[in-house]
């Protein structure tokens, strides 16, 4: 395929409208945003007229709408949501509370929002229960429940779920829910960040104990620098959880007047409150630089104005459209009419510039960039009020004494006084993922270039019709345009060509906290951290962060603790699997008549029945291993999946003397109904349960090792932990090891999967 062209790609797979009885297919990207425009102007006074404004920032790709826009406005599915994430209701804590927050979660994310919970509200595991003489099973035991609602919505063919669990820093459970993702078989619908608080910073500084409550009772007292080291050591090895300060969020928040936030959505852009939804846009940025790689380049600062200007109008108009998944979510649109324009190809239009990405002229650059679009889109947020009137909850006193408010020039907090706002917030940067590659695979967000070339595997038809094709970076294919030459030995291109792996993370940051400085929302962004980066270096990224003014931010770093579907089994798992292969390839012993094993019991709430496992074993050369397994029950309505899952595993045991990848697929099955308690363990399912008898059963007969779960002095997880070749992960659909981590969204450089949707 030579001349792939990856914004038809994307745009035919995840944009294009098909067409219906009454609407027409889009035939050519131009239609699309065409089609676009003349949904959102659709109800102004003089439609014609705005949708010519409209279609001209869209189709040069001067703007990019959230991708729920492009894909659904002006079509028969216009009911649709064209928010792309929520956060959900304050979760009440009883049963009830809580199942009602499951049944607003699964209404949302059927029409494919992501969402967003504080479990902050639920009492702590353990704790009493009125009436009930029983335990509280926790926070995270709903979580659970949860996770496994939208894996089942996300399995009906839905959009791929995204859900982000908050929980505040002092809450009892704290300690568990920070390292719940740790056996990386649960939860893996959830993005996790704790929720910091200044006072907490304070203690951690102070090395000073810091008390665990619930509803004002002390639960338990820890250490503060113990739990942030808690906190240090698991981001470092599972990349989790991340970091939200909520003391500064609620701070600079606009409303503060009026709300009170505790979570945000799946990739943390959008701090918002109960039923709150995010409208998202960005500013393609690499549109805007005049004689790009000159001595003469510069930003057209005027167009820049313009574009942003009929962006706010644009997305203004989209709250009226929308459809919503709950009546909530609507009213708290109405009320506030939140907004999120970011930008995207700014490491592009730094190379463009000749600015290296990271260094103090990148921080000026980022900066002026954003400043002028803030004060813009709220310039014409002022404009739009004297229009079309201010969003309902505003009080142009308080609003004005706001922290944020009170950074911009006189004439805005002047204009908003006299003539009101249209929108209570305007910008965000939130990740842009599959709308860069639409607009020719720009940098994404404000990310660095991940890479200046790459490979992407295309699927023509067939399952094994699949071709490679070489994919590059915009800028680098704009400088060999500049150049008149159709490709450029890496080596050879200047300085300022440069990559995410040679960023230091405090260069990250500082780029981060200048854009920070303009946003009034937040910013989705991953500093990405090499394999072998020292735990010594890494342990104070989130204290700087802190100490940069930042209200949030994530990590990543590839380790030796990630597997299952996200990534494949580390250098020291494939030899294991190598001499498993030479151990299949052996005979498989015969059965003899008489084998010796052992029954186990399995009560569980999914049957009113109990079953029997039993697994009979064989040795050979001094070492026991299964041979074979048996389920038997009272119940004869599960008598077919009893003999095919005996079988099943028995074949599996015949071939694979240590079949420990079973155990884990096993283990990883949760049922959409919930699962049961286990030994005080929650297991998700049955088949889980069965999972987890043949584990304890190839411990005790010698065949595998038990879990150690203690976590490795850095040192000795360093030494032990293998190379993650180019910090990327193995993509859960096209299993390429092309999955990496930006803007706190994971997406594979070779199929176009994304988590984020």
């Amino acid at each position: 395929m030579k001349n792939y062209d990856i914004s038809h790609d994307i745009w035919s797979r995840k944009y294009r409208y098909g067409g219906s009885a009454d609407i027409p297919a889009d035939q050519t990207i131009a239609d699309t945003m065409k089609r676009v425009a003349g949904a959102c102007a659709s109800g102004e006074k003089e439609p014609a007229k705005w949708q010519k404004k409209f279609e001209s920032i869209l189709s040069g790709l001067e703007f990019m709408p959230g991708g729920r826009i492009i894909a659904n406005a002006g079509t028969s599915r216009a009911q649709t949501t064209m928010f792309n994430c929520y956060v959900m209701n304050k979760i009440e804590d009883s049963i009830e509370g809580i199942f009602d927050t499951v049944k607003a979660s699964a209404l949302t994310q059927k029409q494919g929002g992501g969402v967003g919970f504080d479990f902050s509200t639920i009492r702590p595991r353990g704790s009493d229960i009125k009436g009930c003489e029983a335990p509280a099973s926790g926070p995270l035991s709903f979580m659970r429940v949860l996770d496994s609602t939208c894996r089942t919505i996300m399995s009906a063919g839905q959009r791929r779920g995204a859900q982000m669990a908050v929980m505040r820093c002092d809450h009892p459970d704290i300690e568990e829910f920070i390292t719940a993702k740790r056996g990386n078989t649960q939860l893996q619908m959830f993005n996790l960040s704790v929720a910091i608080t200044e006072e907490f910073m304070q203690a951690v500084k102070a090395d000073a104990d810091w008390d665990l409550r619930f509803n004002g009772t002390v639960e338990k007292t820890v250490k503060a620098r113990q739990l942030w080291d808690t906190i240090m050591r698991s981001t470092y090895d599972f990349a989790e959880p991340g970091f939200l300060l909520i003391d500064k969020i609620n701070q600079m928040n606009n409303l503060y007047y009026c709300e009170t936030i505790c979570a945000t959505n799946p990739c943390g852009e959008q701090p918002l409150p109960p039923f709150g939804a995010c409208l998202l846009g960005s500013v393609n940025l690499t549109k805007f630089i005049k004689s790009p790689f000159t001595a003469n380049a510069k930003l057209n600062a005027k167009r820049l104005e313009e574009v942003v200007s009929i962006a706010v109008r644009m997305l203004d108009n989209v709250i009226d459209q929308s459809n919503y998944p709950l009546e909530e979510q609507r009213r708290e649109a109405h009320n506030k009419r939140r907004m999120g324009i970011g930008i995207t190809g700014l490491a592009d239009a730094m190379i463009a510039m000749g600015i290296k990405y990271g260094s103090p002229e990148s921080v000026k650059f980022a900066g002026e960039v954003m400043k002028t679009i803030t004060h813009t889109a709220y310039r014409a947020s002022i404009e739009l009020a004297r229009e079309k009137g201010s969003f309902e909850l505003l009080d142009r006193k308080k609003y004005c004494a706001g922290k944020f408010i009170a950074t911009l020039p006189r004439d805005i907090r002047d204009g908003i006084m006299e003539h009101g706002i249209r929108n209570s917030h305007l910008t965000s940067i939130a990740p842009t993922g599959t709308i860069s590659l639409l607009a020719d695979n720009i940098s994404s967000g404000l990310e660095p270039v991940f890479a200046i070339k790459y490979t992407r595997r295309i699927r023509n038809g067939g399952e094994d019709d699949i071709s490679e094709v070489e994919i590059s970076d915009y800028a680098y294919r704009q400088y060999c345009r500049h150049r008149k030459t159709d490709s450029i030995d890496l080596k050879d291109l200047p300085e300022y060509f440069v990559t995410s792996d040679t960023i230091r993370p405090v260069d990250h940051l500082a780029i981060q906290a200048v854009l920070q400085k303009y946003v009034d929302s937040s910013i989705s962004k991953t500093i990405n951290i090499p394999e072998n980066y020292p735990f010594e270096d890494f342990s104070d990224i989130y204290m700087k962060a802190y100490e940069s003014g930042l209200k949030g931010c994530t990590t990543f770093r590839p380790s030796e603790h990630f597997t299952g579907v996200l990534v494949r089994q580390d250098d020291k798992k494939e030899k294991e699997k190598e001499t498993a292969k030479e151990e299949i390839r052996r005979p498989i012993p015969k059965r003899p008549d008489e084998l010796s094993g052992t029954t186990y019991k399995i009560k569980t709430a999914q049957a009113t029945d109990a079953f029997y496992i039993t697994i009979n074993d064989y040795e050979e050369d001094g070492v026991r291993h299964p041979y074979e397994l048996f389920i038997n029950t009272k119940n004869l309505n599960h008598f077919s999946w009893i003999v095919a899952m005996s079988r099943l595993i028995s074949a599996v045991f015949r071939n694979d003397p240590r079949p420990t990848f079973l155990i884990e697929e096993l283990k990883s099955v949760y049922d959409p109904n919930g699962g049961s308690y286990r030994n005080g363990k929650y297991v998700p399912s049955l088949a889980a349960e069965i999972g987890l008898v043949i584990e304890e059963h190839l411990i005790k007969i010698g065949c595998m090792e038990p879990k150690n779960k203690k976590i490795d002095s850095p040192a000795v997880a360093a030494s032990a932990s293998p190379q993650v070749a180019d910090n990327k992960l193995i993509c859960p659909e096209c299993r390429e090891k092309e999955l990496i981590n930006q803007e706190n969204c994971l997406k594979c450089l070779s199929c176009g999967f994304s988590k984020c949707g």
